[in-house]
């Protein structure tokens, strides 16, 4: 103190002090209490909704709508880009954006168009835009859409115009392509749908060329094939010597890639020397799609048929959970499913015109981007979505970069 002695105060202002202290203290612990409480109650309103087949109404009000971040969502650290949201989100009425570990990629097939959007429903980036491809250069009908090991770069398979693409996130610009846009065929530069294109960490690509009835690899910035597994041309379950119709290829935690093949409904595991560890009929599954492992000795795939369904199931077949909800909410077309961190599934419901989550806990939809039955480009509205990735580092090529196995180079 300058200037002024310091005044000892009487017993009687410590006692009022104390008092002061102590009721300000008693009313913060109350209101911490309440707090913890409703939070608690929040939680377990999901946990311990009742298990019911197919989707049920929901009660829960829309986050989204009651309950607006006051600041933006920002994408996750290890992502491309830091990426902003900002307005109003746009979710099915029930959605919980808290399933969500993150931001994710969904490829707009009919829109022509590959989208970033937050748990939120908000948008955080679009390609192309106005201005993003070049002279001469086209993106249409994308098919399928995954980040690559190093996530700042889109591998994007355009199935139905016979091309693959890799698009720089930051810059919005192709700087990669496979195929001639428009022309099936066989030989270098040339494919017949392919689907599910992956890249690995040393640039290679690999893709099921569904027509073409192979699985072909590709040298980083290549343009003719550097090893195929498969005969061209020949569309029967024998393993590596021939693939019945191939839709994907995805690696696993092992070095091994999960193949999943049309006819037959087949699924196997090999390496990329053409090895086959085992292979799985799947018993009422008429259109597998695109399978995948969620852990160990689980995978998930999906029935890309109307009526749809999702299932999880062991290296011999045998289903652990299926949801095949049947009315108003069944699956049409399902194309792909992916795990995510709390035990939720992450799928496109493609003929439905929507993305969603499902808890097979309760048999759920818990989240949902995209209005069921109804198709449009407008902000919440998908056409024909059938592609999807978590944003980076959750994505599927990210998180399985140390692992995944190398184009045999002999």
């Amino acid at each position: 103190m300058t200037g002024h002695r310091q005044q000892t105060a009487s017993p009687v202002t410590i006692r009022r002090r104390r008092l002061v202290v102590l009721g300000l203290l008693v009313t913060l612990v109350a209101a911490t209490g309440a707090g913890s409480r409703w939070l608690l109650a929040a939680d377990g309103a999901r946990s311990t909704a009742p298990s019911q087949g197919g989707v049920a109404a929901t009660s829960v009000t829309n986050p989204v709508a009651t309950a607006q971040p006051r600041t933006p969502a920002a994408a996750k650290p290890g992502g491309p880009l830091t990426i902003t949201a900002s307005g109003p989100g746009h979710l099915a009425p029930g959605s919980d954006p808290s399933v969500l570990p993150g931001p994710i990629l969904i490829a707009d097939e009919k829109n022509n168009r590959l989208l970033i959007i937050d748990p939120h429903g908000r948008s955080l980036w679009q390609f192309p835009r106005p201005g993003d491809l070049a002279a001469g250069q086209t993106f249409t009908i994308p098919d399928d859409a995954f980040f690559t090991p190093n996530g700042k770069q889109i591998i994007a398979t355009e199935e139905d115009d016979q091309v693959i693409r890799v698009i720089d996130v930051a810059t919005h610009k192709i700087v990669y392509s496979y195929g001639t846009p428009g022309v099936p065929g066989s030989g270098p530069n040339h494919l017949n749908n392919p689907d599910d294109a992956v890249m690995l960490p040393a640039g290679d690509i690999v893709v099921p060329d569904i027509k073409n009835c192979r699985i072909i690899m590709i040298p980083k910035g290549g343009h003719a094939i550097s090893r195929q597994l498969g005969h061209t041309g020949t569309c029967v379950h024998r393993p590596p010597q021939t693939f019945g119709s191939p839709n994907g290829v995805f690696p696993m935690s092992n070095g091994n890639y999960l193949v999943t093949e049309i006819n037959g409904s087949w699924v196997s595991e090999m390496n990329l020397s053409g090895k086959i560890a085992w292979s799985a009929h799947l018993q009422n599954v008429a259109y597998p799609s695109d399978a995948n492992q969620i852990g160990p000795d689980r995978y998930v795939t999906v029935d890309y048929s109307r009526p749809g369904q999702i299932v999880t199931f062991d290296h011999t077949g045998h289903v652990v959970w299926r949801y095949a909800p049947t009315g108003g909410q069944a699956l049409n077309k399902p194309s792909l499913a992916l795990p995510l961190p709390n035990g939720d599934v992450l799928a496109n419901d493609d003929a439905n015109n929507r993305v969603i989550v499902v808890d097979p806990r309760t048999n759920r939809v818990v989240w949902q981007y995209g209005h069921t039955h109804v198709a449009g480009s407008s902000a919440g509205y998908l056409n024909n979505p059938d592609g999807l990735d978590l944003y980076p580092p959750g994505s599927e090529l990210v998180t399985r970069a140390v692992t995944m196995g190398a184009v045999p180079q002999s």
